[in-house]
């Protein structure tokens, strides 16, 4: 595997971890409330969690296709998404 895969999968995954963390949360508020929000924000995490579960393997697996020009365009996508959603955990957690 080449570094600029590693990299991009070690990314792919921290934003698993968050999600998961997301996912656990709103469903504690769903079985709580009842209410419709939780239910919606757990939809759409649960697609970013798929999202990042796809990347992370093609990252692994075809690292070979993937150009070395695209990479920092890559990685700004995945830091981007990181730094959304820990900052939507802070909200989510206060």
């Amino acid at each position: 595997m080449e570094p600029t895969s590693a990299i991009l999968s070690i990314v792919s995954i921290a934003n698993m971890v968050v999600l998961g963390i997301l996912i656990g949360i709103f469903g504690k508020m769903y079985v709580k409330t009842k209410a419709q929000l939780p239910l919606g924000l757990i939809v759409v995490a649960g697609m970013l969690f798929l999202h990042n579960i796809i990347g992370s393997m093609a990252y692994f697996s075809m690292d070979e296709i993937f150009s070395h020009e695209i990479f920092p365009y890559m990685l700004g996508v995945g830091i981007a998404e990181l730094i959304g959603l820990i900052i939507f955990l802070k909200i989510t957690l206060d």
